[in-house]
């Protein structure tokens, strides 16, 4: 493993409280200095990076991906996309577990994660928080835990019965990690494809409410509550992928109230309207859907006001045929990971005035503490040595047909996008150059 120094960048590190200008040398596949610039130049190292003009970050980090390995590799494999996680700047991912089999086991978890996939970057697994996504039995958080779970969930599904959610959040606590909820009243979402309002009712189309988002949100806060006082334990809770303002506010209240809770936010949502889906557009259909403007500004909200602690991209891939057929038929899901950091930028920072050091907390610094990675969303010295380096002001369109994924269904095709990747670095190796 050679030794890197990247020089003349503008190191920006929310975990260490950096945003100045420095140089970094990477070695043995860790961080080894971060200097004023100059202070390195006579180091000897086998590659040397200059970043003048350049941003030098911490390697992005996604909590939620579907990389459909086992089962449904027509789809997407963990190579391919890993490889499109390295081109939008990602070091670490997190595998959700609805493949074929669901990831539920040891065992499963062990395949998954084996070198054998070929993931391009580092790949991390969140389990199933029940057996085969079912609802009803609890997986084996402990065991899960020791062989390296980084949480558990039933994402896509939510876990609707109280008794099982209680039991879900009391054996998380006491692993020390995470419950991450879909949260959807699914009793409230049948046959529904999109967003209840007057896009659905032009198009012909049932919609899903806010209120199906926000009782499970609601429902699992007052679990934490009731968990606290009962069983003297601190659960947890993390809400994926949050898109209305009635979900996002039960969540600021209750972080008020000392709760441990967390959530994300997609790009699609702070980006995108239920508008988007024009003449029954299925590249613009996930879950939960693309809302209304009002809910799309109180997400953009709570990203700028510290309510929303992460952005993660629920890459979420699909073959053109699934996509292509009627509106309620076509799968849920669109692909994210090349575009999460252009969409942040475009829409966050210039659209928004949103700092770049908030940018990186949002995608660096606080997944890898949702996670508890203690060795990776920061430059400190003996970190691993996990890098982007973009060009803040770069501008440019993404090009659905250029993905390394294996699927195309993003509605970004021909979008605008700021900021534009020239290396990613995943434990001191160059995994994309730009």
């Amino acid at each position: 493993m050679s030794d890197m120094l990247i020089l003349n960048g503008r190191v920006i590190d929310p975990a260490s409280g950096v945003d100045a200008a420095r140089d970094v040398l990477l070695r043995n596949g860790k961080v080894a200095a971060v200097e004023q610039p100059g202070r390195l130049s006579g180091v000897a190292a086998a590659e040397r990076l200059d970043a003048t003009g350049l941003v030098v970050a911490p390697g992005l980090i996604d909590v939620h991906v579907h990389l459909r390995e086992p089962g449904q590799t027509y789809k997407e494999t963990i190579a391919t996309g890993t490889a499109a996680a390295a081109v939008g700047g990602f070091t670490t991912v997190v595998a959700m577990p609805n493949t074929i089999p669901v990831n539920d086991s040891v065992a499963s978890m062990a395949w998954m994660l084996d070198a054998a996939r070929g993931p391009v970057v580092k790949l991390l697994a969140m389990p199933a928080a029940t057996v085969g996504s079912m609802g009803a039995r609890l997986t084996d958080y402990a065991a899960l835990a020791m062989a390296g779970a980084v949480g558990f969930t039933d994402d896509g599904k939510p876990v609707l019965e109280d008794e099982v959610m209680w039991a879900a959040l009391v054996a998380a606590a006491r692993v020390g990690l995470v419950v991450s909820q879909h949260a959807e009243d699914t009793r409230l979402t049948g046959g529904c494809s999109m967003n209840a309002g007057p896009v659905a009712f032009k198009l012909g189309l049932r919609g899903m409410t806010v209120e199906a988002e926000a009782r499970i949100v609601e429902r699992d806060i007052r679990l934490l509550q009731e968990i606290e006082k009962s069983e003297g334990l601190r659960p947890h809770l993390h809400v994926q992928h949050v898109s209305t303002a009635r979900a996002m506010q039960a969540i600021r209240t209750a972080k008020a109230q000392g709760l441990q809770v967390t959530c994300e936010v997609a790009p699609h949502h702070f980006t995108l309207t239920e508008e988007a889906i024009g003449d029954y557009n299925t590249d613009a259909k996930m879950n939960p859907p693309l809302r209304a403007e009002i809910d799309r500004q109180a997400v953009i909200a709570a990203l700028l006001d510290g309510t929303a602690d992460c952005i993660a991209t629920d890459h979420a891939p699909h073959a053109a045929y699934e996509k292509e057929q009627e509106f309620e038929r076509a799968p849920n899901g669109i692909t994210g990971l090349e575009t999460a950091l252009g969409l942040a930028l475009r829409v966050l920072h210039q659209g928004h005035g949103m700092p770049l050091v908030r940018v990186m907390q949002l995608m660096s610094a606080e997944p890898a503490k949702i996670v508890k990675l203690t060795d990776r969303g920061s430059l400190a010295v003996g970190a691993c040595a996990d890098v982007v380096v973009f060009d803040a002001a770069a501008e440019w369109s993404f090009a659905v047909k250029e993905s390394r994924s294996k699927s195309r269904n993003s509605p970004f095709d021909g979008a605008g996008m700021l900021g534009r990747v020239k290396a990613t670095i995943c434990e001191g190796r160059v995994v994309y150059r730009g």
